[in-house]
């Protein structure tokens, strides 16, 4: 900028003295592009000398071009001149395209004016990423604008999923204490799923929450933010009067500030169409026109189908929730809030854990792993019953007198594996049966009977050959010998009786 001494000169040097521009700023001792602007803003025609430019010849053919097809990018154009001929490079053809290409003229609107109770503006604010635990979450904020009032509603949520989406309205209706009879919103997703000029197809999901609460959804003509401009100043102003330096220890806290930030200095605001009101004064005015809130809160729970495997887990959101053992290789439900996620199997409930949105965690009900664990044990037992009733046959008998008798089947069963791992199982076979022809019906009489009839073969009874735990056996070494004189073991002595004749 430059004061109207220095512009009075150099009117004065070009218009009385002639002087060229560049003669004006070598005395004045400023930019040629200065001297040259303050002469075109008073009027005065600045004679420009025109070098000829390797673009020149196509400069027809180019404004042709762009007149048709305006949204013509600089790249194709450039393209398009260079199968012509032209030789020039792209970096400085772009700065020639943006001096042709056409400009929409500028556009006036009009101030909208609304009826108290009438209309809201909605729309989601991007606040960057937030760590929970390893996991780094969307921050973003929903915000809902009464358009008469201002009166701002301000939550912050992990994301912008469905279930947010309505959780938002409902708890910024709660807030209100009514429904505004129209909201208006840009096309997100979550409200529109397609729309071809004045053709809408809406989100199904938000049709029926709107129905339920009353209010029209109206979303705003493409590329016309300005007519939901409400919000979208609310959210630059979130951005700069409340997250601006904010400190906050999760979601919550953020969440109980930004309350504090609505029903505060929110509300403090001048009303722009009526100073002499704030904007709290205003919202008490509108509160009493809005619609009723239901007598019957829509469900806003997130909904989605899981697999689970081979293990009792269903995972949701990047964690893994327990569900009852007895439900792997099924297809479940799960519902979701903010807090809460509960898991579903034909509409009942059978398991309910507090979310987290951390990532790789498993999320364990102690039942549901004890439940496992207790049927992993009886699984044990039940294993090593079919063992014995396929290899020792006197077995089932004498474990069921001994379950009359009140004995544990668990410890019985343990000692018989053991015993026909010591002994082998038609040893222990034709002890069972001397047993219960005996009536002897415990695990003592069976390892008697056994330890009797192994010393009757001369031979000391098995044992399981373990190492005391000595730090010096670690440095042990045994002397290796020929291994034939093993071989005298397995000839056979009339002294040694068969082992076969004793059972």
């Amino acid at each position: 900028m430059i004061d109207d001494k220095r512009k009075g000169q150099i009117l004065r040097h070009r218009l009385v003295d002639d002087w060229k521009v560049g003669a004006i700023a070598n005395h004045l001792h400023l930019h040629h592009s200065t001297v040259t602007n303050t002469l075109l803003r008073a009027g005065v025609e600045v004679p420009v000398a025109q070098r000829a430019r390797m673009v020149d010849p196509y400069l027809d053919y180019m404004k042709q071009k762009l007149e048709l097809y305006p949204q013509l990018r600089a790249s194709r154009l450039y393209q398009m001149v260079k199968e012509l001929g032209y030789p020039g490079k792209p970096d400085h053809f772009r700065g020639v395209v943006a001096q042709y290409r056409p400009r929409p003229p500028a556009q006036a609107y009009l101030r909208l004016q609304t009826l108290p109770g009438e209309q809201g503006q909605v729309d989601w604010g991007y606040f960057g990423k937030l760590r929970v635990g390893t996991c780094m979450r969307p921050l973003s904020a929903f915000v809902m604008v009464l358009s008469y009032s201002r009166q701002v509603f301000l939550q912050f949520y992990l994301g912008q999923h469905m279930s947010l989406f309505l959780l938002g309205h409902q708890q910024a209706f709660e807030f209100y204490q009514g429904v505004p009879r129209v909201l208006l919103y840009d096309n997100l997703k979550s409200a529109v799923l397609e729309r071809q000029g004045e053709a809408i197809h809406f989100n199904p999901q938000f049709l029926q929450f709107a129905s339920h609460h009353l209010f029209e959804p109206r979303p705003v003509a493409v590329r016309r933010g300005n007519q939901k401009g409400r919000v979208e100043r609310a959210i630059q102003y979130i951005r700069h009067a409340f997250f601006a330096a904010r400190e906050f220890k999760d979601v919550a806290d953020l969440n109980a500030q930004a309350q504090q930030f609505c029903l505060g200095l929110s509300q403090e605001r001048r009303l722009p169409q009526d100073r002499t009101l704030s904007v709290g004064e205003a919202f008490l005015a509108e509160r009493p026109l809005l619609l009723r809130l239901p007598q019957v809160p829509y469900p806003v729970e997130h909904r989605t189908p899981v697999s689970v495997g081979k293990t009792p887990y269903a995972r949701f959101d990047k964690n893994d929730y327990t569900v009852p053992h007895d439900r792997v290789g099924r297809t479940l439900e799960v519902r979701a809030t903010v807090t809460t996620v509960r898991i579903l199997e034909q509409g009942q409930v059978i398991a309910t854990h507090e979310r987290s949105y951390d990532q790789g965690k498993l999320v364990e009900d102690p039942k549901h792993i004890e439940a496992l664990v207790k049927l992993k044990q009886d699984a044990s037992l039940h294993r090593g019953i079919g063992y014995l009733q396929n290899s020792v046959p006197q077995s089932q008998p004498f474990l069921r007198q001994l379950a009359e008798h009140g004995g544990n089947l668990g410890s019985a069963t343990a000692a018989l594996l053991r015993l026909v791992a010591h002994y082998g199982p038609e040893p222990v076979d034709a002890a069972l049966q001397e047993a219960l022809g005996q009536g002897t019906i415990h695990i003592g009489a069976i390892r008697h009977i056994l330890d009797l009839r192994w010393q009757q073969l001369h031979r000391p009874p098995p044992l399981a050959v373990t190492l005391p735990d000595d730090p010096r056996l670690a440095d042990l070494s045994v002397t290796p010998h020929r291994l034939s004189s093993y071989d005298t073991l397995t000839q056979e002595t009339p002294d040694d009786p068969d082992p076969t004749d004793l059972f």
